[in-house]
């Protein structure tokens, strides 16, 4: 059987998805999966090894051009692309109506949640087989849900793998630990303060860890200079592809994250991560994993260093002991 999985954005919704992919293969050993993505996100899904083929998909770009004749012929192309391929099955993960359009192009069956349970009940007009997920649960058990509803197996939800492993690829010259922090994200509301971080690296250098920070446009490469200069100790990564930044991520010793992709990413890895939530809830869509924990600002309150770094601490000696145990 061979099935088509549409899940285009975000990188946080893409790395979700990867239990459900984990729970199929074991369960469905029978199914070959490919995998449709927004082009930047493509290097992410490609760290699963089970995920053959993958489409990618450009909606955000060619929602700007589109009276352009190349946007045209770069659809034309995806949708011969998806036909030749033969699909049995897709699963639109995604529930929106912009992810069923992508997922019709394919000519195939679609399955994907029922018009209580989608995020934009519109898009359950496309679909040939509707299930009924709770939505109040968290994105990844959804999606697994989902998954198991479609493909005829009950998801074990008492484990948690993603089943990605990290690039090749380190820091070079950087002995001992490296805590990775990721200052940047999508929102100014959802920013930590400068000083914080400044704070934070300080407290991590202190402990003999090596803090690990990047940039990817003008604003957050200030941000990443000032912690630099601030604690001399820290590694500056100049602004990197998406493949680079994972592969000294996934190598870290530690993770302290704003809520952004990446910090989704360290998760998904196991690795010890803390994710700082500022003015999101994390509830339903917060990083899960074995060494992962959430900070929430409480209202008219903020998250402080001194609890980021104390955080730290209680994962990676939670780490150590499973570890140890074996």
């Amino acid at each position: 059987m061979k099935v088509l999985i549409v899940k285009t954005s975000s990188m946080g919704d893409v790395i979700h998805t990867f239990p459900a992919v984990e729970d199929a293969i074991h369960n469905r050993p029978d199914i070959s999966f490919d995998w449709c993505v927004e082009e930047p996100f493509a290097g992410i899904v490609a760290l699963h090894p089970a995920i053959g083929m993958i489409h990618k998909v450009a909606v955000r770009r060619w929602r700007k051009t589109l009276f352009d004749g190349g946007t045209w012929r770069e659809m034309a192309g995806l949708r011969r692309a998806l036909r030749a391929s033969h699909y049995d099955l897709v699963i639109d993960a995604q529930g929106l109506l912009k992810s069923a359009l992508v997922a019709m192009q394919a000519g195939a069956p679609i399955a994907g949640f029922d018009r209580a349970s989608a995020r934009e009940p519109s898009a359950t007009l496309f679909y040939q087989r509707k299930f009924a997920v709770p939505r109040d649960l968290h994105a990844i058990e959804r999606t697994r849900r989902l998954f198991g509803l479609t493909l005829g197996y009950q998801p074990d939800l008492s484990t948690l793998e993603s089943g990605i492993v990290p690039p090749v690829g380190a820091l070079p010259g950087v002995e001992g630990k490296t805590a990775f922090l990721l200052h940047g994200t999508s929102r100014d509301d959802k920013k930590w303060p400068a000083e914080d971080w400044i704070e934070t690296a300080r407290g991590l250098a202190d402990r003999h860890f090596t803090p690990v920070v990047t940039w990817s446009n003008e604003a957050e490469k200030s941000v990443a200079e000032a912690i630099a200069g601030a604690v001399p100790r820290t590694v500056l990564v100049a602004k990197s592809p998406l493949a680079d930044v994972a592969a000294i991520l996934g190598h870290s010793a530690l993770v302290i994250g704003a809520d952004t992709g990446l910090t989704h990413l360290a998760s998904a890895f196991g690795l010890p991560t803390v994710a700082i939530f500022l003015a999101t809830e994390p509830g339903l869509t917060g990083p899960r994993g074995k060494f992962a924990s959430t900070l929430l600002a409480p209202t008219g309150g903020k998250v402080t260093p001194v609890e980021v770094v104390a955080e730290a601490e209680r994962l990676m000696q939670r780490q150590a002991l499973d570890q140890a145990a074996g």
